[in-house]
């Protein structure tokens, strides 16, 4: 059954018909399916099937992936209200455009994949502060900041993505936050990133979410290793023999 769902839904996503797609997951919660199974097994899959076709094929059409991750993020929406029990949530990503940008398609398809799979995403909008970045990654406990810039003044300002990384340096916080560039500029020049101080960088919306959902583990991953020295150090502060 679980099959034929999928391939009803990634059928009704391909043309880009919502409400198709949303009758698709009433048909399966009626027929038994639980709300945590149309996301896991129905929705993420979907996801990720539409981030491997967009590796594969870069120029393919961008409208088609908005709507599959605005959808993908409505439907994980609605059924999560409907879970037996809240669902661990992989993490927390600032996100917003930089300063003097105001483009918001890039965006806007990242935060619809990462809503989908499980991440807390905090939009901070568009022609964002470099300082309001930081500020918000603290204030919400985020691990990867997501700056993004659709031209090339934007994308290499001193006011945009440089200013998070020299602010996260001066702050000694480059490794309890990340930093995640993307955006055209990007495409044309893949070292990019490098220049304006990502830890990493996605060629569309949709990759991103996957150098995002990576980072967040390493972030949670080295906090855990420090929190295990830390405790191990206070062992033997009060046991020396």
């Amino acid at each position: 059954m679980i099959a034929e769902i999928l391939k009803a839904y990634n059928e009704a996503v391909f043309e880009t018909d919502k409400e198709a797609a949303f009758e698709v997951v009433e048909a399966a919660l009626a027929a038994g399916l639980r709300a945590e199974e149309v996301v896991f097994k129905v929705v993420i899959p979907a996801v990720e099937e539409m981030m491997s076709s967009i590796t594969k094929d870069p120029d393919a059409n961008l409208a088609q992936h908005f709507m599959t991750a605005q959808i993908a993020a409505e439907v994980t929406e609605r059924m999560l209200q409907r879970f037996a029990h809240p669902p661990a949530i992989l993490g927390r990503v600032v996100i917003g455009t930089a300063a003097g940008d105001l483009h918001s398609l890039g965006k806007r398809i990242v935060m619809g994949c990462l809503k989908a799979l499980m991440v807390e995403v905090v939009d901070l909008g568009v022609n964002v502060p470099a300082e309001r970045f930081v500020e918000a990654a603290l204030e919400h406990d985020a691990q990867v900041i997501a700056v993004s810039a659709m031209m090339v003044h934007t994308a290499t300002s001193e006011q945009g993505a440089r200013a998070v990384r020299r602010i996260l340096d001066e702050r000694g916080l480059s490794n309890r936050i990340k930093l995640v560039v993307g955006g055209a500029p990007y495409r044309f020049d893949n070292e990019l990133y490098k220049i304006v101080g990502g830890d990493g960088w996605a060629a569309d919306g949709i990759t991103a979410g996957r150098i995002i959902i990576h980072l967040i583990r390493d972030v949670k991953s080295e906090q855990n290793g420090q929190n295990e020295q830390n405790k191990q150090h206070e062992e033997r502060e009060h046991d020396p023999a």
